[in-house]
């Protein structure tokens, strides 16, 4: 199973509200920010028929897949470019539409990475996120986390949950040049796969995972997976492992 079968799978319900919310016009000039492997960059160059997508993440290795991809699917109106959006050097004023699919809550300056795509979006252009709701109402977190570790703490700083608050979001945006922010509830499970050995496989590639195994001796490490074990089978169903998950889709306008 590879790394694009599992998060592509795993957010499939999450993208179709997200695309919808996107709204790609026909003549847009789209910028993905965190575009991964290029699922939402290639959705909106294909709406964009006379426009373009640019799809900027700092993995070479998913931008490599992202344009084997494209090229396969004969994709000519999309590019794929290794940066940091929270520095890179934007053209400025050069998009109609910044998208990002749970690709913006890892920034340490919240403020000074959205001012910097801001410069990168024409006057009133929008601007539509994906991020993820507190930890606490998402259950693929709080219980994957519980079957590892014992431990409750919320973390600070960059994190899966870093603009879940909108009273802070929307003081960011403000900050960074942003006007009409909205939000709106999107509730739709994550999947991780069809059989418990192929979540269990998906869950203990992510990252926070890793770190919690990281921190424990052999014998504790094994006795988490065993939990791990039980709780994605307590979430199988017919039709595959799902958790239930809540999420942001955020909206707003550059300033004019």
């Amino acid at each position: 199973m590879s790394d694009l079968f599992d998060y592509d799978a795993e957010l499939r319900l999450h993208n179709e509200v997200f695309r919808a919310a996107a709204r790609v016009g026909s003549h847009d000039h789209v910028l993905d920010i965190g575009c991964g492997t290029g699922q939402s960059t290639r959705e909106a160059a294909r709406a964009a028929v006379d426009g373009s997508a640019l799809g900027v993440d700092l993995s070479a290795p998913m931008l490599e897949r992202a344009r084997r991809l494209s090229d396969d699917q004969g994709l000519a109106n999309v590019t794929f470019q290794e940066a940091d959006a929270q520095v890179h050097p934007f053209p400025p004023e050069r998009f109609d539409l910044c998208i990002s699919r749970f690709g913006t809550m890892f920034f340490a300056d919240p403020v000074a990475a959205f001012t910097n795509i801001g410069q990168a979006l024409r006057p009133a252009a929008r601007l539509v996120l994906l991020v993820w709701q507190e930890r606490d109402r998402n259950e693929w977190a709080t219980a994957i986390r519980r079957s590892l570790t014992a431990a409750s703490a919320t973390p600070h700083g960059p994190n899966p949950f870093s603009l879940a608050d909108p009273t802070v979001t929307e003081g960011i945006l403000t900050a960074a040049g942003f006007a009409e922010v909205g939000f709106t509830d999107v509730r739709e499970p994550v999947y991780y796969g069809p059989d418990d050995a192929t979540a269990l496989d998906a869950v203990l590639r992510l990252w926070e995972v890793k770190d919690l195994l990281a921190d424990l001796d052999d014998v504790a490490a094994e006795q988490a997976r065993a939990r791990l074990r039980t709780t994605l089978d307590a979430h199988h169903t017919d039709g595959g492992v799902y958790f239930d998950s809540r999420a942001w889709i955020v909206t707003a306008r550059r300033r004019r």
